[in-house]
């Protein structure tokens, strides 16, 4: 047996050894996740919206952004920590919140969309399939004073 061999024979061992050690180590040192964040706008203007996270646990705020959004672009926003967590999403007309969202996130959460419109935005929460999981649509009109909440859910299976 030549000297290739033994160290092949090696690495394929080492490897084979340490494949279901991956979560251990995850959880052991702190690695999480993410969750991607998609903004796609619609509308025939522009839209700043104000992004925040809180833990639900700890009660402390994870994430927080601000995110200026032109007709027609969409916007890869910084990924989200993939932990139990809400998600609030407020679109900011002058210096006020005009329209506020908030969405829960879970560890199986695979990616959040966010659809803008002229008169509301949408909010898309994608689960992970494989957990029996549901996918979460939100929306909010805005007509005057008047606000309208409705929630979709969708069993994936």
């Amino acid at each position: 047996m030549n000297r290739r061999r033994v160290l092949q024979v090696a690495g394929v061992a080492a490897t084979t050894g340490l494949a279901g050690c991956i979560d251990g180590v995850r959880e052991h040192f702190g690695l999480q996740g993410i969750i991607p964040l998609e903004i796609h706008s619609e509308a025939d203007r522009t839209y700043n919206l104000h992004l925040e996270a809180y833990e639900r646990e700890a009660r402390r705020k994870s994430y927080e952004q601000s995110i200026s959004v032109s007709p027609g672009e969409t916007v890869g926003a910084p990924n989200l920590n993939k932990t139990d967590q809400s998600f609030r999403i407020a679109r900011i007309e002058g210096e006020e919140q005009a329209e506020v969202q908030e969405v829960s996130l879970t560890e199986a959460t695979t990616l959040v969309t966010i659809m803008l419109y002229d008169d509301e935005f949408v909010v898309e929460v994608r689960e992970n399939e494989s957990d029996d999981a549901t996918n979460e649509t939100v929306t909010t009109d805005v007509e005057g004073d008047a606000e309208t909440n409705d929630t979709e859910t969708t069993d994936t299976d």
